[in-house]
């Protein structure tokens, strides 16, 4: 009778579905450890940026009379220019008001814009951006710089009375000077926008750029140079 050959009995394969969870378990495990540092590095975060790209750390106010007016720094950096904050309740409190959204209040200007604050947002954003794309600077830096090249330090007023008026050239306030440099901004910007195929956001963004360099293309240059003249004269 012939041999017969016995099979031979090979290694029962391992089972695939064991190895399958095994590293379903420790890709879990790698994930979980990456959200956990993710959120702790999140929530350790102390920078605050200006619609999550403009950092307020490197802003430098270069005119020490506007420092305390000028609320770009510290508790006073947002994400948002919207604090909602009760501004108007006591006097010199908007002193205290994120100056970017001082910026986007004075955009609210003639009744039909009146409370439009979220659309006054957007405009000032796209004009960030564009800032950034012209001068390759932190426009935050460009708005600082603008409202102190653009606020008067010397006006007239009127003094005398019983049909006896004259003027007398008096000094600007630094309070003042910075209101009056956003409402010439945001004026020379609302001008240029008016009947014209630029946007908002544009022209805002021009006359920041040109108050900022001094230049005499701005609207808010140009009316403060008129009125320190004219006070000059009623000296």
């Amino acid at each position: 009778m012939a041999d017969v050959e016995e099979p031979i009995a090979e290694p029962a394969p391992e089972e695939p579905e064991a190895e399958e969870a095994e590293e379903e378990e420790e890709e879990a495990a790698e994930e979980e450890e990456a959200e956990e540092e993710e959120f702790a590095a999140v929530g350790g975060a102390t920078e605050v940026k200006l619609f999550g790209k403009w950092s307020f750390d490197d802003i430098e106010v270069r005119d020490i009379s506007l420092e305390d007016y000028i609320a770009c720094k510290g508790d006073h950096a947002v994400y948002l220019p919207h604090t909602a904050g009760r501004y108007q309740m006591k006097r010199f409190r908007k002193a205290s008001c994120p100056i970017v959204e001082r910026l986007v209040c004075c955009l609210m200007k003639k009744g039909r814009n009146n409370g439009k604050k979220l659309q006054a947002c957007r405009i000032v954003q796209h004009t960030l951006e564009i800032i950034h794309l012209l001068t390759d600077q932190n426009p935050i830096q460009v708005i600082v710089d603008a409202i102190i090249n653009s606020g008067p330090r010397e006006d007239s007023t009127r003094v005398g009375g019983a049909g006896v008026v004259r003027r007398q050239a008096v000094d600007m306030s630094p309070f003042r000077r910075v209101n009056y440099a956003l409402f010439l901004l945001a004026t020379g910007a609302r001008e240029a926008s008016f009947r014209n195929l630029k946007t908002m956001g544009e022209c805002l963004a021009e006359e920041l750029i040109n108050a900022a360099r001094g230049s005499s293309n701005s609207y808010a240059i140009k009316k403060k140079d008129e009125i320190e003249r004219v006070s000059k004269s009623n000296r």
